[in-house]
């Protein structure tokens, strides 16, 4: 399987980077093919009105790489890592944009919408966030928004890691060892049991057989 992360902070030896690295690692060592991509180096601008902004062949206009990064990475991958730092108790604004900019792959205007809605959905996500603070309150906003995205999407979330970090590297001093847990999530990114219940859902009342 292959496992693509979408890193989201401007600061290439960041602490949530090191995270994501950390998840691909846990990956690779489960002989999973594992690639990391800065969302800094493909995004720089954020979505426009579709309706004015598209080429006469349905084309995005925005000048970026992000249609590569979606056509070439994003969508071969079986499994995503999004990577961010705590932002004003949200999500990283590049992180943000990536994600309102699916808006123009998956409308009918752009002509192969119907193939990127067939290619988005049904991955696996895992999320790693670097925040200064312990409150744990501070993450609701992130878990939130990212649960209902892989809810939208089809996705399964294996789990969240957050780190506690400022200055570059602190990562690695936080006692919970948050990299170690990066790492262990990685090792279960395909693997690990995901349930998501509803109440007509079959359950035979055991977890782990």
């Amino acid at each position: 399987m292959k496992a693509l992360a979408l890193s989201a902070s401007p600061r290439k030896d960041g602490n949530s980077r090191l995270l994501a690295e950390a998840v691909l690692e846990g990956a690779a060592s489960r002989g999973h093919e594992v690639e990391l991509a800065d969302l800094s180096d493909a995004v720089a601008a954020p979505l426009r009105d579709c309706r004015t902004c598209r080429q006469a062949d349905g084309a995005c206009s925005i000048g970026d790489g992000y249609e590569s990064l979606l056509l070439r990475q994003v969508l071969p991958a079986d499994a995503l890592v999004l990577a961010t730092p705590l932002y004003w108790y949200g999500i990283a604004g590049q992180l943000k944009i990536f994600i309102d900019r699916l808006f123009c792959y998956l409308k009918t205007g752009y002509p192969g919408c119907a193939d990127v809605r067939r290619r988005l959905v049904g991955k696996r996500l895992a999320v790693v966030v670097s925040s200064e603070e312990t409150y744990p309150g501070s993450m609701v906003g992130v878990t939130a928004q990212l649960q209902e995205l892989a809810r939208y999407l089809h996705h399964d979330l294996v789990g969240v890691v957050r780190g506690v970090a400022n200055s570059r590297g602190e990562v690695a001093r936080d006692p919970a060892d948050p990299l170690a847990q990066a790492y262990g999530l990685g090792t279960r990114l395909f693997e690990g049991h995901v349930s998501d219940h509803r109440i007509d859902t079959v359950r035979d009342g055991v977890v782990w057989p």
